[in-house]
C-alpha cells in the first residue's frame, strides 16, 4: 500500500544552533549555559563541547546546498539568544543578526522555508548568574530578545517557535542536573516551567506584531505515558507520568491552568504565579510543534509481583529509546482528541544509531532507513484519522554536538566527520528526498 501525504504536506529537517554552528567566541558572541556547563569537565561525554561542532557558522552556505540536495522544502533551525543579546539584553550585536540575516537570505534563494526557534536550552550565562529562568526577569528578558529577532528576520521567516521542548529545559536543567545549568532543585524546576512558559506567552503577540503574516506556535516534546498493566498503581504512575512531562505543559497552553493532580503531587508553593500569567500563556497558537522520539512504560514500585501486560520491544536506539513507531500516531492522535490546538507539525522526529563510513564510501544506516519508514506510516494514518498534521521536519539535518553525550551519538541524515567536517549523505538522507520529491512512502 501507498502512503500518500496531503497536497501542500511540508518536508523539512531540524538542527538546534549550540549542536552545529561552533564559532562559540567569535564576532562577539556571549557564553551560553551550554558553554559554560560543557567547559566544566566531567558534565559532557568525553569532555566534550560546542565550540567547533559542525562549524555550520562557516559552512552555513555549504549546508544549504546540502538541504537542495536532499530537496528540502523547510529548515527548521534555532537562534542563539547570546549571539544576538551577549548579556541576554540591552546592546545588541549586529554581527550576530548579520549571521542569520544572511542564513535566512540564503536559504529563500534555495528555496527553502526559515522555520526559526528563538529559544533551543542556549540561555545567555549572564542570565543564569541573574537567577537564570527560575528568576521572572528571565522571561521580560526573552521578551526583548523575541522583539529584535523578529524586527530584524520577521518580514521573511515564514515560522517562528518561541520555544524548544521547555520540559527539557526545566526539568534536565533545573532538576536532574544532567544538561546545563546542572541544577537539582524541584522548586527551581518549577519555577524555570512557569517562567518558560510566561517567555512564551508574552512573546506571542510580539512576534504576530513584527511577523504578522507568519505562524506562531512552541514546541513540546511529547510522548504516550503507557501503564505496564491493568494494575491501579501501574495506571496512576502512568497518569503522573504524563501530568509532569506532557499536561505541565499542554494545559497552560489550552488555557486550562497547571494540572491538579501534579500540583497536588509537588506540594510547593507556586508564588510566582502571578495574576494575568495564565491568560498570558495562553496567547492562541497557529500550530503546535511535536517532537517525539519514544514511549514511556511505568511501572509502580508497588506492583512488583503484578503481571506485566505492556511487552517494551528489544529493538532500541543507540540513546537506549523504545523503537515504537505507533507512539507518533498515538500522541497525534491524543493531542487532536484533547486540546484545540488548530494544526501540528512533527518538529523533530529520529533516530542515533552507530553509523560508519563503509569501504564504498557511503553511510548505510539500515536500521534509521526502516526507522523513518515505519514512523512516518504511522504520522500518515494518524492524517487519514482526522489530525490536522501539516509538515516533518526529520530530526537531524547533520550529525552533531548531542548535549551531555557529546559527540558520540549521531542523529542525523547526513553523516558529519567532526575531524574534516567532511558532510556525506546517508542512506536514510536518500530515502527523504525520494520521499520528499514524490510525497509518499512506498
Amino acid at each position: 500500500m501507498t502512503d500518500h501525504f496531503p497536497d501542500g504536506f511540508l518536508w523539512g529537517a531540524a538542527t538546534a544552533a549550540y549542536q552545529i554552528e561552533g564559532a562559540h567566541d567569535e564576532d562577539g558572541r556571549g557564553e551560553s549555559i551550554w558553554d559554560r556547563f560543557s567547559h566544566t569537565p566531567g558534565k559532557v561525554f568525553g569532555n566534550h563541547t560546542g565550540d567547533r561542532a559542525c562549524d555550520h557558522y562557516h559552512r552555513w552556505r555549504e549546508d544549504i546546498q546540502l538541504m537542495q540536495q536532499l530537496g528540502l522544502q523547510a529548515y527548521r533551525f534555532s537562534i542563539a539568544w547570546s549571539r544576538i543579546l551577549p548579556q541576554g539584553y540591552g546592546k545588541v550585536n549586529q554581527k550576530g543578526l548579520d549571521f542569520y540575516s544572511c542564513l535566512v537570505d540564503g536559504l529563500l534563494d534555495a528555496g527553502i522555508v526559515p522555520y526559526a526557534t528563538l529559544y533551543h536550552w542556549d540561555l545567555p550565562q549572564a542570565l543564569q548568574d541573574r537567577g537564570g529562568w527560575p528568576a521572572r526577569s528571565t522571561a521580560e528578558a526573552f521578551v526583548e530578545y523575541a522583539e529584535i529577532a523578529s524586527q530584524h528576520l520577521g518580514d521573511r521567516v515564514a515560522s517562528w517557535a518561541t520555544l524548544n521542548e521547555p520540559q527539557v529545559s526545566a526539568q534536565a536543567g533545573y532538576l536532574q542536573g544532567r544538561h546545563a545549568p546542572g541544577h537539582t532543585s524541584l522548586d527551581e524546576m518549577m519555577a524555570a516551567s512557569h517562567h518558560l512558559l510566561l517567555a512564551h506567552g508574552w512573546a506571542v503577540p510580539v512576534l504576530r506584531r513584527n511577523a504578522p503574516r507568519a505562524q506562531v506556535g512552541v514546541v513540546l516534546n511529547l510522548q504516550p505515558h503507557t501503564a505496564a498493566s491493568s494494575n491501579e498503581a501501574d495506571q496512576l504512575a502512568a497518569r503522573l507520568g504524563d501530568g509532569m512531562q506532557n499536561r505541565w505543559y499542554l494545559d497552560p497552553l489550552a488555557g486550562r491552568n497547571y494540572p491538579a493532580d501534579v500540583v497536588a503531587h509537588y506540594d510547593r508553593s507556586m508564588a510566582y504565579v502571578l495574576s494575568g500569567d495564565l491568560e498570558a500563556i495562553a496567547a492562541p497558537l497557529d500550530y503546535l510543534g511535536v517532537n517525539h522520539y519514544f514511549r514511556t512504560v511505568h511501572r509502580s514500585e508497588s506492583t512488583a509481583d503484578a503481571e506485566v501486560t505492556v511487552q517494551v520491544s528489544s529493538d532500541k536506539t543507540e540513546m537506549g529509546w523504545e523503537v515504537y513507531p505507533p507512539g507518533i500516531q498515538e500522541i497525534l492522535l491524543r493531542l487532536h482528541r484533547e486540546y484545540p490546538f488548530p494544526a501540528y507539525y512533527i518538529t523533530e522526529n529520529g533516530a542515533a544509531f552507530a553509523d560508519e563510513v563503509s569501504e564504498d564510501g557511503a553511510v548505510h544506516d539500515a536500521q534509521r532507513v526502516n526507522y523513518l519508514r515505519e514512523y512516518l506510516h504511522n504520522a500518515h494514518q494518524a492524517i487519514a484519522a482526522g489530525v490536522p498534521l501539516k509538515g516533518y521536519f526529520a530530526w537531524s539535518l547533520l550529525d552533531n554536538f548531542e548535549w551531555a553525550w557529546g559527540y558520540s551519538r549521531r542523529f542525523g541524515i547526513v553523516y558529519v566527520d567532526y575531524e574534516t567536517q567532511t558532510r556525506i549523505i546517508k542512506d536514510s538522507g536518500r530515502l527523504y528526498t525520494k520521499i520528499v520529491k514524490e510525497n509518499r512512502l512506498k
